[in-house]
C-alpha cells in the first residue's frame, strides 16, 4: 500500500427530487474540493451521479488538478437508482485497487453516499448485495463509508447496506443542509487523509441543524 494516498468516491443523488438544490450541490462540491486541494496527502477523486442511469464526472482524478463541477455536470431528473449506483461504483473501485501494484494501492478509500429519496429504479443490486460488498470492503480492507439521506430514515436504510450509525445521518434537503453536509464531509475527509479516523463527531453539526430545524 502507498501511504497517504486515498481514494474518496462521491456518489450524488441527481434525481428529480433534487430539483432547486443545483446550485448548491454544485457550489458545496467545488468549495470542498478547494478545500481538497490544500490538505496534506495525495487524493485521487470520482464522482458518480445517479438517478435512473450512473455517470461519472470525474474519473479517479487527482483533486489537485481537478476541474470544477458545472451546471452541464449536474442535471436533476428522473428516478432513484441507489443500489446500482453504490454496486457499479465499489465494483470500478475493488477493480482499480486490484490492478494497481500493492506498492501504489491507495491505503485509504472513503465513499461519501448522498441521497434526498427512497430507493426506487435499481435492476441490478439489491440490499442484501450491497450489504454484502460493504461489509467485505471494510472488514477485509477497511474502506470507510459515510451516508447522508435527507426525506428518509438515514441511519435504518444505512444499516441495510451494511453502513454503522456512527458514519449515517439525516439532513434537511435545502439550502442550509446541503451546504453544511459539504462542510462537514470535507472535514472529515481532511482528517482522514492526515491519517486520523473518523468517528461519530464527524456528523455533529448535521445532527444539530436537523433536531434544531425539524
Amino acid at each position: 500500500m502507498k501511504k497517504d494516498v486515498t481514494e474518496i468516491v462521491f456518489i450524488l443523488d441527481k434525481s428529480g427530487s433534487m430539483a432547486g438544490l443545483e446550485s448548491d450541490t454544485i457550489g458545496g462540491m467545488n468549495s470542498m474540493l478547494n478545500k481538497q486541494k490544500k490538505a496534506e496527502g495525495e487524493a485521487f477523486v470520482t464522482t458518480v451521479l445517479f438517478n435512473h442511469h450512473i455517470e461519472i464526472v470525474h474519473d479517479r482524478i487527482n483533486v489537485r488538478g481537478i476541474s470544477p463541477m458545472t451546471e452541464n455536470d449536474y442535471e436533476v431528473g428522473g428516478t432513484t437508482a441507489l443500489l446500482d449506483a453504490i454496486g457499479f461504483t465499489i465494483q470500478k473501485i475493488v477493480n482499480v485497487q486490484k490492478h494497481t501494484k500493492e506498492d501504489e494501492r491507495a491505503n485509504k478509500v472513503l465513499f461519501v453516499i448522498t441521497t434526498d429519496g427512497m430507493e426506487n429504479a435499481s435492476r441490478e443490486f439489491t440490499p442484501e448485495k450491497i450489504k454484502k460488498l460493504i461489509q467485505h470492503q471494510k472488514e477485509r480492507y477497511e474502506w470507510d463509508f459515510i451516508f447522508l439521506g435527507a426525506n428518509i430514515d438515514a441511519v435504518a436504510t444505512a444499516a441495510t447496506f451494511g453502513i454503522d450509525e456512527d458514519f449515517a445521518v439525516e439532513y434537511h434537503a435545502d439550502n442550509i443542509g446541503t451546504q453544511l453536509n459539504y462542510e462537514t464531509v470535507s472535514e472529515a475527509v481532511v482528517k482522514l487523509r492526515s491519517g486520523k479516523k473518523i468517528d461519530r463527531s464527524w456528523k455533529k453539526g448535521i445532527e444539530r441543524d436537523y433536531n434544531h430545524r425539524s
